[in-house]
Parts: structure tokens; sequence; C-alpha cells
């Protein structure tokens, strides 16, 4: 806001909100998760905005209880720490010393100073007196020194992907597992932070579900210590608009291999070709995952994939719907001009390294 008048305006208003009444409290906390999902589309901030249909449902079917400690080592503006928050509070708290406890095993990191401010914010608005974020690049830590009173019950994430590191983070963790991809260091460290029987549910693009070397070792070592249960395969869209990678929601406890996983392929509403800002993704829409989730069986939406099929793969997780034949794909112009600009850059690439060796002769 450049205009001093508008804020002082802005001011008056907030001053008439009394904070010591819940209904004022919550109102104002609605409004403020509506200004969070505006900043979807604003240029970068958007990248810290999970759509809210996502963080609910993920969060219902990992159902966290009162007493269990729950982490997001990505907070962002905190909508998964919000999520379970009030998860929480539906079903367990009943009075101020529940209030307290639920403080105590909520916690956030987040690295970025904006977000950060955003969520601590956010969090106060949904009773959390003194919120527990620390502001802090959670991969910037020894993997070896997390240990067993750093371990939680429940993890629920949206790592950032498609990004590098901070240079040398990397070398914190194993040998094995180094990589400048953060969604897979991101991974690594989730596995470690979650205790024995932990739950998860995490966002993670398709990037991470495939691809050989320390890519396959790291998915080794998560279904060698953790049963993968459930992967959810969502439309493109989803992230729409600052994010049109496919991503996958993905559920699984740690403590036991895993022998077999159960895919859903989520379909976009009849009539919607894709999610944008003004048609995002609806809760509803998760009804008859939520139905089939107790009793699973087979549909053509659902299958199945054994270990020994995923072992025999190369760990590839990126299993398509065997029901669905092969459509041929209809691109957007916003694809077309991007696969256009992209085979204009290696063609440049191509012409600059002729040159070089015509030169060199």
């Amino acid at each position: 806001m450049k205009n001093g008048t508008i804020i002082r305006q802005v001011l008056n208003l907030l001053n008439q909100i009394d904070f010591n009444v819940s209904e004022d409290r919550h109102l104002f906390g609605d409004i403020y998760e509506t200004i969070l999902k505006d900043l979807q589309s604003a240029g970068n901030y958007g990248e810290f905005y999970t759509p809210r249909a996502i963080t609910e449902f993920m969060t219902e079917m990992i159902n966290p209880r009162l007493g269990e400690k729950v982490l997001d080592p990505a907070c962002g503006t905190g909508g998964f720490l919000t999520s379970a928050i009030e998860n929480i509070r539906k079903q367990d708290v009943k009075g101020v010393e529940d209030l307290k406890k639920l403080e105590e095993t909520i916690h956030g990191m987040e690295f970025k100073p904006l977000p950060f401010m955003l969520c601590v914010t956010n969090l106060i608005l949904h009773d959390i007196e003194v919120p527990n974020v620390d502001y802090t690049d959670s991969l910037n830590r020894e993997y070896t020194s997390i240990g067993a009173k750093d371990r939680v019950d429940v993890i629920l994430a949206n790592p950032p992907f498609g990004a590098s590191v901070t240079d040398g983070v990397e070398t914190n963790f194993p040998l094995n597992y180094r990589t400048t991809e953060s969604a897979d260091l991101f991974l690594v460290l989730m596995i470690r932070y979650l205790k024995e029987g932990g739950r998860a549910a995490i966002v993670l693009p398709d990037g991470s579900l495939t691809g050989d070397g320390v890519k396959a070792r790291i998915r080794q070592h998560w279904l060698e210590t953790c049963n993968l249960h459930t992967i959810v395969r969502l439309p493109n869209s989803v992230f729409q608009p600052y994010a049109s990678v496919a991503t996958n929601l993905i559920f699984f406890t740690k403590g036991e291999p895993t022998k077999e996983i159960w895919y859903w392929e989520h379909k976009l509403s009849e009539g919607v070709k894709a999610y944008s800002k003004t048609k995002p993704i609806q809760k509803s829409e998760f009804d008859s995952l939520k139905k089939w989730w107790n009793d699973r069986k087979e549909n053509e939406q659902a299958w199945k994939v054994s270990i020994k099929t995923i072992e025999e793969n190369g760990y590839n997780l990126d299993i398509k719907n065997p029901h669905i034949e092969e459509e041929e794909h209809t691109y957007s112009s916003k694809e077309l001009l991007s696969m256009l600009h992209e085979s204009f850059r290696k063609s440049d690439e191509l012409l600059e390294k002729l040159k070089q060796e015509l030169g060199d002769e």
C-alpha cells in the first residue's frame, strides 16, 4: 500500500475487531485465509499456498489427535498446520488445558521471511497464542543429529519442488542420498523425522516418483522403511496458475516395508477442462475417494501394484492408470508456447556447440 490514508482506514477497521471474542477472531481468521488464497496468483508468493481443499482432505485422512506431535518442515503460510489445529480442536479440545497441549504439539519450519510472518499470524488467529514456528531452513541441519527427541507422530507437508537447494545443504545428508533437488531431500528428511508408526501425507511432483541413480536409492530407502499405501494422482492444473507440474498426494506410515501400493486417479469434475484461480479444486470432489478409502476395490479410478513389480521396474512409482487407454494429449496454447521456447533454446545450444567445434578445427 503506497497510500498512507488507506493504511489508516485499514487500521481503524482492524481496531474495531475484538480479538477476545472467539467469533470475531475466527471470522478474521477466515478473511486472513482468503487473503492468503489471493496471494496464490500474486507472482512468487503463490508458492506458499496449497489449496485448502487439499490440506483439509489430507489432514482428514491422516487424522492427527490431541497429544500427537505434528510437523510441517516447509510450512509456508501454515495451511497444513491450521488444518491440523482445526481437526484436533473439533474432536478433542474441551478446555484451556487441551488448548495448551495442542499449542505445544504443533510445529512448523519456514525459511522465507514473508511466509514465515504470514504463518505466525495465521496460527495466532487459530487460537495458538505462542506459535511454535522456526524461522529456519529445515534442510540445513545435520541428518544424523535428528534423534528420538525430535521425532514426530504426524507430518503434513507440501515441500518446495523444482527448485535447487541452498549451496552445500546436500552435504548434511548421507552420501547415498545427496541431490540438489529440494523435493527429494525433503522426502529423506521427513522419513527421518517420523517416529516408528508415525503417519505422513505429503505432496510430491511426478519427478520424485521416477528417475534413476540417487532418486531410485531414495525411493528404495522409502519403500523399505515405510508402508507407502496410497498415491492419489492429481491433474496438472491443481496448483494453477503458478505451477503446472503433475503432482501426487502421498500417504505412508513409517516402521514396516511396503508390500503393495494403491493408486487413485483424481478426475476433473464433469464439464471442467482444468482448474484455475476462479475454478479451484473443491473438497467435495474427494467424496468418492473417501468412500473408497476404508473398503478398497479396483475400479476405473483405483488400481494396486505389488512391491515386486515396483522393484523389477527400478522402484519407478510413476505408474499410469491401467484402466484408461492412453489418450492423445491436447496441449493448451501456453503449453505449446513453452514447448516451442524450450525447443528453440535447445537448438541455440546445439548451434553454439557446433560453432565452437568448427572454430576449433
